[in-house]
């Protein structure tokens, strides 16, 4: 079986999820890129979780 081309890949990642940036000091983002290594953590697993928590406390 083949593998799927990069293009293919770039067109499903388009259609099904959508970038969020954030400026934040560079000191931030260093330490929590180094605790998310250190913990064995995509930074993308962490960004999502807090998303929905903060996203069920505005139903409360």
């Amino acid at each position: 079986m083949s593998k799927p081309s990069s293009a293919v890949k770039r067109r499903y990642n388009n259609k099904v999820y959508t970038p969020v940036t954030a400026n934040v000091p560079k000191d931030l983002a260093a330490r929590f890129k180094a605790k998310c290594v250190a913990d064995g953590v995509s930074q993308a697993s962490v960004l999502k979780k807090a998303m929905e928590v903060f996203l069920e406390e505005k139903r409360k």
